[in-house]
């Protein structure tokens, strides 16, 4: 089946899941939340961006590397087994940086949100080794709660988006609905929880 034959759900699944992938959600709230902590007079705008290296760019030039040589499929990571290792990378890099930017002084918003990341990652790296919970919807559902708590329930209008990264992913066969729901409920509880908590 060519491009042109795809069905155009299928499409939409794919530049959906994409979009919505987890290092470009965690890239952008870093940055968003960074932002908004820059409020504070005194306060960079640009804390995000040390954030956001740290919790989707080093990481996810891990798992690049690891496409270019083999050792993974897709940045997707679709092998349950193959998705330990880059999980452990993930939370090394958020261990490394988030030390980092406290003592950086950075606004208490990023380094809460990192630990938020990590604690997710930590949850996810422990299921993955019995079963493949999705990510992607943990991520997405992470992303709206944290723009709850940070900006009110006027942020619950993304709930769409996480929804259709959760119906992405069912839709290209990467998760079923269980997992994709499992994944959408830890993410959601642990930046709803956490995050508040250090912020």
């Amino acid at each position: 089946m060519t491009i042109a034959e795809t069905p155009v759900r299928d499409r939409l699944a794919r530049i959906t899941s994409e979009v919505l992938a987890p290092a470009v959600l965690v890239a952008v709230l870093m940055l968003v939340v960074g932002w908004h902590a820059g409020d504070e007079p005194g306060v960079s705008r640009w804390w995000g961006l040390p954030g956001a290296l740290f919790a989707a760019g080093i990481p996810l030039a891990y798992v690049l590397r690891g496409v270019r040589t083999g050792r993974l499929t897709s940045h997707h990571i679709p092998e349950r087994e193959h998705r330990r290792l880059p999980l452990l990378f993930g939370i090394g890099s958020v261990a490394v940086g988030l030390p980092a930017l406290v003592l950086l002084g950075a606004p208490r918003d990023v380094p809460a949100l990192m630990a938020a990341g990590g604690a997710g990652l930590l949850v996810f790296a422990a299921v993955t080794h019995w079963w493949k919970m999705s990510i992607h919807a943990g991520v997405a559902a992470g992303t709206v709660a944290t723009l709850v708590a940070v900006y009110g329930p006027i942020a619950l209008l993304g709930a769409p988006l996480a929804l259709l990264a959760g119906w992405s992913r069912v839709r290209l066969s990467a998760h079923t609905t269980a997992q994709v729901v499992a994944g959408a409920l830890v993410g959601a509880l642990i930046a709803a929880t956490v995050f508040p908590a250090l912020r």
